[in-house]
Order: C-alpha cells, then structure tokens, then sequence
C-alpha cells in the first residue's frame, strides 16, 4: 500500500496520520448554501449518513469543525468488531424480546455494513479479518460460550473458535490470559483511511464537505439555518453527528454522552519473529475488563497497544509513560522496543451504553445519532443507514426500536458529570477485583 503524508493542521500526531494513503480537498464554508439536509460531524456517523441520503436521491451539505476524521472516527483502535450496546436483555420491558433479538441482528449487520462500503467504493484501509476475545478470568469462558450460543442461535454464519488455556500462546504471546474466543466475522482496519475513503466516496455521490467549519448556532423551524464563522446552510433537516466532541451547539444531547479518553501508543516496528511471537494469526484482541486493554498488528509489524479508557476529562500529561506499562504486562518481552507514536482521542459514553438514535422532541426535522460506548466503527455505519431511511420516510424498524429507549441525562452539569463517572467506573473496578 502506498503511503504519503497529509497536512496534519489539526491531526493529533499518530501512526494513523503518518501512514495516511489519500489527500482531501474541502474547503470552508463561506457565504450560503442550500441542501435538502445539512449534516454536522465529519466522522463516520456524519459521512456515511451523507452516503446514504446521498444514494437516496437528495442534496447534502456536511459541515465539519476540525478535519474529517479528526475525532473518534480517525483516533481509534480500528477494531470492527460484531454488536451494538452492552446487555442488550436490559431492554427487554421496553421493546420486547423481539425487539432485542432484532438489536442483535442488527450488530451483525452493521459489520456487513462496513464491508460492503469498502468493497464498494474499493476504499484502501488494510481491512484484516478476524478477532479474539480474551479471558482474563475462568469465569470470562463460561461467557464466551452463552455468547457462541447466542450467535449460533441467530445464524451467525462466520467461525467461532473457543480457546483454551492450553493453546492460548497459539493466538496471543502472553501469559496474562485463560483463555479466548476467535470470531472470524470481525477484525480490524485502518480508521482514518477509512474516514478519508468515505469522504471521497460522499463527494462523488454529490455531497459538499467542509472542513474547519465550526457551527456557532443553530435557528430551527420548518427551514433550518446552521450558522458557522463565515457562512450559512439552509436545510429542510438536520443531522447531528457531533457524539463525543459536542460544542454546546445542542444541550439536550450533550447532556445524554460524556466524553471519555481512550489512548493509543504504537512500536517501532517489530521483527517478523517477535510480531508472530506476539500475535500468530494477526487478530485483533481485546481483554474484559473494565479499563480493558485491546492491541493488534499494523501492516508494517508495529504494535497498536490501546485503552485505559480515562472519564476525568483530563488526558495524561505523557500517553507514552502512562500506556507503556500496561503495555508491559501483557508482553514484557517488548521491554527494550521503542514507542514511535502515542496519542488519544475521545469517545461518546450514555449511561446505558446502547447508542442513542433519534430526532429531537420538539423538532421533527432534526435527526442524531451518537453514545456508541467503544463500538462506534460499526455501530456507526448501522446509524447513518438507520437515519437515511427515517429522513426519507422509509420504513425503519431500527429507528422505531432505537427510538423507544429511554436515555438518562448525566446529573451534575458539564463540570459534575466525568468526575462522578469516575468514580462510577472505579466501583466497577474494585468490583471487577473481588
């Protein structure tokens, strides 16, 4: 794959950015502008919302306050991995067994989803399959089982493989785990190329980007004006697309995802030997617990080691010297390897970590979609084909289920909210000890 350097302006300084394979060209907005729907948010929700309204016959208009891809949708660990929400039985008195089994389906979907925008517009992004969930405790593979099952049940198609203790050094080259389940219908990829192939790909359908096009203000009412710093977007519809990095411009749904920093560092690159002494099938992995750790192989043999998901509000002073030893946990044979790249980024959290979509209740014109709690490489593609059906009025059993759940605010304002999260995910933790 060819690589070449992009200007980064606003890019955190990541393996990602340096082995970027494609250039962007979109400007700010100035003056007005007319489209059947303005979309604010250059990640994936944002692009592959445009894609989809796109693709569906109408004008689009996509503004971005950063880059495209700057935020979660550019920073991530690039692991596609299967579902959507966490414990999804936990809606059961709101939308119904079937509802929840329709949930689940629609977490295999979303991965299908990503595939199938990627072979479609042949968008070079190192699309790898396969993935491994790791058993930091017995307990962990009892889980594993009830969810091949659950799988099974639905009609998974793709192979699952539990792991035991005995042959875990066949999948990973550490001593930290019990066991593990292989899902050969999940993997992992290059997220910004991903984010910046999007982006060409809504371009070609006729979408107009751009980029460092903060909106300051919003007036709503049957013909909705975005406001930015220098221009303005009439729309007969909105969509908000901001998840973690919201500015303000609508508080309801600001109140409803908190931000929480998830942080990345990537070796130098790595022996042949020593990377499939590390990682013998190239898979993506991740382990259970609640500050989990999740890593994998980039083409060009460098570790990618994230996580130590942080609710704080405060990123570390050095990426480098808070994430190395987690690193050296897992594999203390990478002691002397050079750290190349650290950086982090912000993901959007709702209390019950199901992703939040729907049209705000007093504006029937206005959509969002947002909350995907460490799943947003997927679940975001099923929320932007969720809303291009909701806005063109077609049928959406999505949208209906989504729709229904209830999503608690998080009391204490902007300033209470991360703090008393905190401490919410370290009594999980010392739960997760016991």
């Amino acid at each position: 794959m060819s690589r070449l350097a992009i200007h980064t302006d606003d890019y955190p300084d990541s393996w990602y950015v340096a082995s970027c394979n494609r250039r962007l060209e979109a400007g700010q907005l100035q003056g007005d502008m007319q489209a059947d729907v303005c979309v604010v948010g250059g990640g994936f929700t944002g692009l592959n919302t445009a894609i989809e309204l796109a693709q569906r016959g109408l004008q689009v208009v996509l503004l971005e306050a950063r880059r495209i891809g700057w935020g979660a949708s550019g920073r991530n660990g690039g692991q596609l991995i299967r579902g959507v929400g966490h414990n999804l039985e936990q809606f059961t008195d709101v939308i119904g067994a079937d509802g929840v089994r329709d949930l689940k389906l629609m977490g295999l979907e979303a991965v299908e989803l990503v595939r199938r925008r990627i072979e479609q517009f042949q968008i070079d992004c190192d699309l790898t399959w396969g993935f491994c969930d790791l058993a930091n405790k017995p307990r962990h593979m009892d889980d594993f089982k009830a969810d091949r099952d659950d799988l099974l049940s639905l009609g998974y198609r793709h192979e699952l493989t539990l792991v035991e203790r005995e042959q875990i050094h066949t999948v990973v080259g550490s001593d930290r785990y019990v066991g593990g389940m292989i899902d050969m219908g999940s993997g992992h990829l290059h997220p910004l190329n991903l984010a910046l192939g999007e982006a060409a790909a809504a371009q070609s359908l006729g979408v107009r980007l751009y980029e460092r096009s903060a909106v300051t203000r919003i007036e709503y009412g049957s013909r909705i004006t975005v406001h930015t710093g220098r221009g303005r977007v009439f729309a007969d519809q909105l969509v908000l697309a901001c998840n973690g990095y919201h500015s303000g411009i609508e508080k309801q749904l600001a109140s409803r995802v908190i931000p929480a920093g998830s942080y990345l560092i990537a070796t130098e690159p790595l022996s042949a030997e020593l990377a499939r002494e590390l990682n013998p099938r190239n898979l993506a992995m991740c382990d259970q617990r609640v500050a989990l750790d999740y890593y994998r192989l980039s083409p060009d043999r460098r570790l990618l080691f994230g996580g130590a998901c942080h609710y704080s509000g405060r990123d570390p002073s050095d990426i480098t010297a808070y994430m190395r030893p987690k690193m050296l946990k897992v594999f203390p044979q990478l002691e002397q390897v050079r750290i190349d790249y650290q950086w982090g980024g912000m993901i959007g959290i709702g209390a019950n970590r199901l992703p939040q979509i729907g049209r705000l209740p007093d504006q029937p014109n206005v959509f969002y979609a947002q909350a995907y709690s460490g799943h947003g490489l997927n679940a975001t593609h099923l929320a932007a084909r969720i809303l291009g059906e909701a806005i063109t009025g077609q049928a959406s059993r999505g949208f209906d289920l989504f729709s229904q759940v209830p999503h608690m605010a998080f009391p204490g304002g902007d300033r209470l909210r991360a703090p008393l999260l905190a401490l919410g995910m370290l009594w999980q933790k010392i739960r997760e000890s016991v």
